[in-house]
């Protein structure tokens, strides 16, 4: 099994965690909602990982008013002023919340394996980007959290046995929401000339991630694709007449996405027994722009926790003020979705309209056998 203290405390820990790793993963695997999820991707689904990445650069949400709403009105690392996108998707799925982040449970090997076990546990960092360039030393790249996961894996090997172990993940969730920080590096770095060569990264790269995790016992992927990244209050702010959206970075956005629709379908039909649900995060907030008080929302231009025109001008720190009403704000911070946006994103992409995800949805994936 893998344990392999001398004798004394640490075996009889072992054999306490073996025995009760044993009694769950059955039934837990054989139960109707996946047995695990695990969590790949950026700041809108990071629930902390950043809190524990050396530097002054990293970016962090570890400060009022960040949590606000959350249970307890405490900061957890989550960019959000409650729960985030991944929370929902989790509990969509019958989960209390998503997963916890990896670098809190690495200490300990016990409680990686255990806790992967029983729900997943999330990798995604805030400013992680598809690309290794993007923000390099400041976030988990994305290769870096297959690395982790990959590492996970082998624990989780060595304590229950490899069969076991793959038949669990086959079962479970793979979420991913990675790509809007790409987007943000190449427009304000690179020329425009360079898309071509930036969209062929971008698809190399995602193919690769996609295709290491099957390797690894992932066949139920979860995809988010990348929104209106032109339309954050960070960006919109830029123009100093409306505030409008900026329509090139937008466009730059869309085009990977329609990049990314032939590549998992390509993938799918390669890989035995591999099945995705790919969730239009581009189509989502168009409607939304298009009719905010459809969704309820009073303000979907400026940011509810910031400074400056729009809320946009400076980051949310805790002397910030707060918008009044932050169920009625799309946005939270300059770049973050609020809470009850992430809650409405989970919502159509689990069981929404069927334009919001091809070619299931996230509750049909979860459900498949």
């Amino acid at each position: 099994m893998g344990c392999k203290f001398a004798m004394g405390d640490g075996l009889v820990l072992c054999l306490l965690v073996v025995a009760s790793m044993q009694a769950l993963v059955l039934p837990v695997v054989a139960r109707r909602w996946p047995p695990a999820m695990f969590v790949f991707g950026d700041s809108t689904l990071d629930v902390g990982n950043n809190n524990y990445l050396p530097g002054k650069d990293v970016a962090r949400a570890n400060r009022s008013h960040y949590g606000i709403d959350f249970p307890g009105g405490v900061p957890t690392g989550r960019f959000s002023n409650g729960y985030n996108t991944a929370d929902y998707v989790a509990k969509s799925m019958g989960f209390v919340s998503s997963p916890p982040p990896y670098l809190s449970l690495a200490p300990s090997s016990s409680l990686v394996v255990l806790t992967a076990l029983t729900t997943g546990v999330s990798y995604a960092s805030g400013d992680a980007g598809i690309l290794d360039s993007t923000n390099p030393g400041k976030t988990i790249s994305l290769s870096r959290q297959v690395h982790y996961f990959k590492a996970t894996k082998s624990k989780m090997a060595s304590t229950l046995g490899s069969r076991k172990v793959n038949a669990m993940l086959s079962r479970s969730i793979f979420l991913l929401g990675v790509g809007s920080n790409d987007m943000f590096v190449f427009s304000t770095t690179q020329p425009q000339s360079d898309v071509a060569a930036f969209y062929a990264s971008l698809v190399s790269n995602y193919s690769a991630t996609i295709q290491e995790l099957y390797d690894l016992g992932a066949r139920k992927f979860a995809v988010i694709n990348v929104g209106m990244v032109g339309c954050v209050p960070r960006v919109r702010v830029l123009d100093a007449a409306a505030g409008a959206c900026a329509g090139g970075m937008n466009d730059l956005a869309a085009g990977f996405d329609a990049a990314l629709a032939p590549l998992l379908a390509g993938l799918a039909a390669r890989l035995p027994g591999m099945a995705y649900s790919l969730a239009d995060s581009f189509e989502l907030t168009e409607e939304t722009f298009a009719d905010p008080a459809a969704s309820g929302y009073t303000n979907v231009a400026g940011a509810c926790c910031g400074g400056g025109r729009m809320g946009a001008e400076a980051d949310c720190l805790p002397a910030s003020t707060l918008c009044a009403d932050r169920g009625g704000y799309m946005f939270w911070d300059w770049v973050h979705p609020s809470q009850r946006a992430a809650m409405l994103t989970a919502k159509a992409f689990y069981d929404g309209p069927a334009r919001f995800t091809t070619p299931i949805s996230f509750k049909q994936l979860a459900h498949k056998i």
